[in-house]
């Protein structure tokens, strides 16, 4: 295992080289190409944008943000969900030197008060009528906001900006953009921190153009030569965001849609050459074809598949050949399960690359088993800019998350802690120097809060999390700590752990308080000599502390809330090492703990209760007979063996009373067994 790892730069960026520069120079190089595809609500039907026609909309809007007052380190804030008009706002705003703030259109009106407040923003765009009418609610309350104006995407939001830039001269746009650089902040992106406060990321322009042009550089097929991306992940996050400038800075093409709602149907007819997405994406898709084959004979044949498609990969990336037997199944599983899924992904697709949360080996491995099919996985986070490791065209680890890419160096520390260098690593947090030096040091190396590992060959495997931030397998970050509080005040409620890490929606363990928990019972004329069993399943109780997550719900975005429950029938303990002695939750001590309460109860697949068929059991039942011929054959083989070396071994003696030499070390095999090896052989080979 290697302590430091780091990939030479191959493309350094100079000054010049801003966000709104991938545009503008794609503009030049083909003005008339389409860069950009857009639906509209009622028909769904896809709208073309050419390079030379967003370069006009966004300058338009540039101008009409320069009139409003909007200039160089000024604050914009974009509340929205994914759509042609946010590249505009965020491209725009990079043009003159805004800095945009992007809101996730899924977080709660408490949440966006609280960013706005930060960052004083002079306007702010919003999605749809929702998000402006909570915008104007948070600007209400507080009449000393620096937001003055609100514009709304659905409202033709865009074309009212534009209105008010006609006066904006070309070379006053033109001075403007002439004035920022490289190194100016262009966005401050909020993540939550391990205290569970929202912290600003301030991001420059270089942090993000120097890692799409190593994107470049090492996924040249899959991301620089004409591609087609269809974007559904909120551009608030830095994921998406990142993606965005890859595409329009090469000879992409990016079809904007809100959300994954209808992600087959867009698929069909998008047509992506690939697909980014969250592992709770791709699981999606897998559960779905696990589902439409139902537990039959279909049903096992959809299992077998996967499994072979598993190990299939597995071949491919450790650079094994192929068998005629597994040819032979590979041809079969791709005509009964994979040409499903291959059409399911759209004709043209050819990359799934994934990010944004950790996924499953096997899950990667299943996709990249399918024929036609590059599974690529990354790894990164808000203050890299997005990706900071990723595998290569020519280097794909299938299971860890790659090689840092070119200019980037990563560290493994004393501790284990990842460690990233680079210029993508972000400026530090918006008005908290303190915080910043936390994950900065002196020698400029950012502080992950990931566990991992670097391989010999330079590949990052993520081991664990040192900080409590749940991510989920939809790539959400969430910090358990303010849903806690909230729960922690149900006068029952001993403790509550949120939990969720890689899971497809949040729960929590509560520990209750059993002297109150009695008391209570007592005056609700119930028994309040229930057993700690009878407790948690009591449904009188459940209802109580269901009101409190009810109310640490109403302060987070759906994607955050608490979907399940489970009240424990023990208390924590310094004992049982779920508790310090200060009485603070020892919180890897309880998830170890409460492991299979967690995976058993709160995300417990589904049973099928559907009976096999007949014909599957028959199957098994051969299956069996095979398997118990075989292990027959082998124990008569190896009974024979030592019985005809004992013969030839008395023959020798025999011999040597007549005067005749032998060896005394005899090389000769028994028929019997050599043609059993070469059976074995054989069978291998195929």
């Amino acid at each position: 295992m290697l302590r430091e790892f780091a990939v030479e730069v191959i493309h350094p960026t100079n000054d010049g080289d801003t966000i709104y520069s991938l545009l503008a120079n794609r503009a030049m190089r083909d003005p008339q190409g389409v860069i950009a595809q857009w639906q509209d609500d009622d028909t769904r039907q896809w709208h073309d944008v050419t390079a030379s026609e967003m370069l006009l909309k966004v300058r338009a809007t540039a101008k009409g943000l320069i009139a409003l007052g909007v200039e160089r380190g000024s604050k914009v804030v974009i509340y929205s969900p994914t759509c042609y008009e946010w590249g505009v706002a965020d491209f725009a705003c990079a043009c003159i030197g805004a800095v945009s703030i992007p809101i996730y259109e899924t977080d709660s009106a408490i949440q966006a008060a609280e960013i706005i407040s930060e960052v004083k923003p002079v306007i702010a765009f919003a999605g749809d009528d929702e998000h402006a009418q909570c915008l104007e609610r948070v600007r209400q309350d507080n009449k000393r906001m620096s937001l003055k104006t609100i514009f709304n995407f659905k409202a033709a939001g865009i074309d009212a900006v534009i209105d008010f830039g006609k006066s904006i001269s070309d070379d006053e746009l033109n001075n403007s953009i002439c004035q920022v650089k490289a190194d100016d902040l262009a966005t401050i992106v909020y993540t939550s921190g391990s205290t569970g406060k929202p912290k600003g990321a301030m991001l420059s322009n270089r942090n993000f153009t120097h890692i799409v042009y190593a994107a470049y550089d090492v996924l040249n097929d899959m991301l620089y030569k004409p591609s087609r991306l269809l974007l559904f992940l909120p551009l608030a996050h830095c994921f998406a965001r990142y993606i965005q400038y890859v595409a329009i800075g090469s000879h992409g093409v990016i079809g904007y849609v809100p959300n994954a709602k209808h992600l087959l149907a867009d698929l069909r007819s998008f047509k992506p050459t690939y697909l980014l997405g969250v592992p709770r994406v791709f699981e999606k898709v897998y559960n779905a074809a696990s589902q439409k084959a139902g537990a039959g004979i279909r049903g096992r044949i959809f299992a077998k598949a996967v499994q072979h498609f598993i190990e299939w990969s597995k071949d491919e990336v450790e650079g094994r050949t192929h068998s005629i037997y597994a040819k032979l199944q590979h041809d079969f599983y791709m005509k009964t399960v994979g040409s499903s899924i291959r059409s399911a992904l759209g004709p043209n697709l050819s990359w799934l690359a994934c990010g944004g949360a950790p996924i499953n080996a096997e899950l990667a491995h299943f996709f990249n088993g399918l024929d036609g099919i590059t599974f690529i996985q990354g790894y990164g986070m808000t203050e890299t800019a997005a990706p900071c490791v990723v595998n290569f065209e020519h280097a794909n680890q299938v299971g860890s998350v790659g090689r840092p890419g070119p200019g980037i160096t990563i560290r493994i520390a004393d501790d284990g802690e990842v460690l990233v260098k680079g210029p993508n690593v972000f400026i530090g947090y918006y008005d908290k120097p303190d915080l910043t030096s936390d994950v900065i040091d002196e020698d400029g190396w950012l502080h992950s809060g990931d566990l991992g590992e670097i391989d010999d060959e330079g590949f990052l495997s993520i081991t664990g999390r040192k900080k409590d931030i749940i991510i989920t397998a939809g790539g959400k970050n969430i910090s358990p700590a303010p849903l806690e509080s909230i729960i922690s005040k149900c006068p029952l409620v001993s403790h509550a752990v949120v939990v969720g890490d890689g899971k497809p929606f949040v729960s929590a363990l509560i520990e209750v308080e059993p002297d109150m928990v009695r008391s209570w019972l007592k005056s609700q004329g119930m028994d309040e000599n229930l057993p700690m069993s009878a407790v948690a399943e009591n449904d009188a109780i459940r209802s109580v502390v269901q009101q409190f997550i009810d109310q640490a719900n109403s302060t987070v975005s759906r994607a955050e809330s608490i979907r399940k429950f489970i009240i424990l029938d023990e208390e924590f303990s310094q004992e049982a090492g779920t508790l310090t002695p200060s009485m603070k939750v020892v919180r890897p001590k309880v998830l170890k703990r409460y492991c299979d309460l967690i995976e058993n109860q709160l995300y417990a697949p589904k049973p099928n209760s559907r009976p096999l068929p007949a014909t599957v059991k028959i199957l098994d039942k051969t299956t069996e007979t095979v398997k118990q011929a075989q292990e027959t054959v082998k124990q008569a083989q190896e009974a024979v063996t030592p019985r005809v070396k004992q013969a030839i071994d008395q023959a020798a003696t025999h011999l040597k009373r007549f005067g005749e030499d032998l060896p005394t070390q005899v090389n000769v095999k028994d028929q019997h067994t050599e043609y059993a090896e070469k059976n074995n052989n054989s069978n291998d080979k195929e």
